[in-house]
């Protein structure tokens, strides 16, 4: 890729290429495991400080919030240390976060649980802002979107096994009495296996690739927004994670529902490992998909199934509406990927802050689940999946025409 140096390079691929990437799929599978850990965590502080639904989403807030935040002093650091640097000052930042949770529990004060997971999200986003990039970098620009979704797939697992080990820690501890103190072991252990990746990372060798700034003017923010499927991209981006997330959070509550599914919160936060786990899978596939079909047009119909399956649960009761719901992390599958593929593709030397300007759209996370919270509070949980849905309205509107500027990926070529 233009404006970026590298290690020595073959036929288009980064020489140690495929033990980078195999390394840098240990991180997808880090921060899609803390993430979805939210899902747990919002009923849990929910009923342990008495929150109504728009109070419970302010974890996603201020989770979600960082990436607004931290995105674009990311981007201006990556391009000054690196994206292997960047990756261990992120890892150690998740580490700090994570550890907060213990002075969190004590003082039992929900204000310290937002700033813990504040600090944890800013360095998800040192990680999302260096990994991405480099993942995409690691070899030919036609396949990136294919790369991109083979190691979204990992943070899929990540997301599926999440919800199960929140659901035995969190939820298991405090079957007998909610209490805060439940959060302590489950954040100490992360904070002690982040910290042993940090120093593997640390350790291991990684090919040198990072954005070749010495030589060229670096670039201004005008140049960057000048790019109109970077443009549409980012809220592309803002509004599928904010969709994604929303889903994901409400996901406890719903199957509570007596009409729904009337499950306790044990039994539904370990059916939110299937809304994560189907996305999984539909990474794996599309991974392969997107190799033999335009991306965009798996975009599209990937964004067009989710509302239908959105519609559907709305206007059903029971397994029907679980089960609808549930599929429509299938469809999620390709989406960021595809997207961020899409929107950074031929901006050479603007990767990093192309990158930066993406990251920070990940503070969709923040709003829409803020918004159906607001629905869910005026109306029910069941109607308020409707904000997820317009979100899908707009990503379809992309795949078909705001990506057209790269007529380079609306051209799937077959890989052999």
């Amino acid at each position: 890729m233009a404006g970026f140096q590298t290690g020595p390079v073959a036929g288009g691929q980064v020489k140690g290429g495929h033990f980078a990437f195999a390394s840098m799929t240990t991180l997808f599978f880090i921060w899609g495991f803390i993430t979805a850990l939210n899902d747990i965590l919002i009923p849990h502080l929910k009923e342990v400080f008495s929150l109504n639904y728009t109070q419970a989403m302010l974890v996603q807030f201020c989770f979600f919030g960082a990436y607004f935040i931290v995105s674009p002093f990311a981007g201006m650091l990556i391009e000054k240390i690196g994206y292997r640097r960047g990756i261990i000052t992120g890892l150690c930042t998740i580490a700090l976060g994570c550890a907060l949770f213990y002075p969190a529990a004590e003082v039992k004060v929900y204000g310290v649980f937002l700033l813990a997971l504040f600090v944890l999200a800013a360095g998800i986003t040192v990680l999302q802002v260096s990994a991405n990039p480099y993942v995409a970098i690691l070899g030919p620009e036609k396949t990136s979107a294919s790369r991109l979704n083979l190691a979204q797939a990992v943070n899929s697992l990540g997301h599926t096994l999440g919800p199960l080990f929140g659901t035995v820690l969190i939820f298991g501890a405090a079957s007998a009495a909610i209490s805060a103190d439940a959060v302590k072991l489950p954040y100490l252990i992360l904070a002690g296996a982040t910290l042993l990746v940090a120093l593997l990372f640390k350790a291991i060798k990684l090919p040198d690739i990072h954005a070749d700034l010495h030589e060229q003017a670096k670039p201004s923010w005008s140049e960057v927004l000048g790019h109109r499927q970077l443009m549409f991209g980012v809220l592309a981006i803002f509004l599928y994670v904010g969709a994604e997330v929303a889903i994901g959070s409400f996901l406890v509550n719903y199957f509570a529902e007596g009409h729904i599914g009337n499950l306790s919160t044990k039994q539904a936060g370990a059916m939110v490992s299937y809304y994560w786990g189907a996305a999984m899978i539909g990474r794996f596939i599309g991974a392969a998909l997107t190799r033999i079909v335009a991306p965009v047009y798996v975009l599209a119909g990937n964004a067009t199934l989710a509302i239908g399956l959105i519609i559907l649960s709305i206007n059903s009761v029971g397994e029907l509406a679980m089960w609808s719901i549930l599929a429509v992390g299938f469809f999620n599958s390709i989406m960021f990927p595809t997207i961020f593929s899409l929107a950074i593709g031929g901006l050479g030397r603007l990767t990093s802050r192309g990158s930066g300007l993406l990251c920070m759209a990940i503070v969709g996370g923040a709003i829409l689940p803020l918004l159906q919270g607001m629905v869910a509070d005026h109306s029910s949980v069941q109607i308020s999946f409707i904000v997820p849905m317009f979100a899908y309205l707009y990503i379809g509107w992309y795949a078909l025409y705001g990506a057209r500027a790269v007529p380079e990926m609306n051209t799937a070529e077959a890989q052999s």
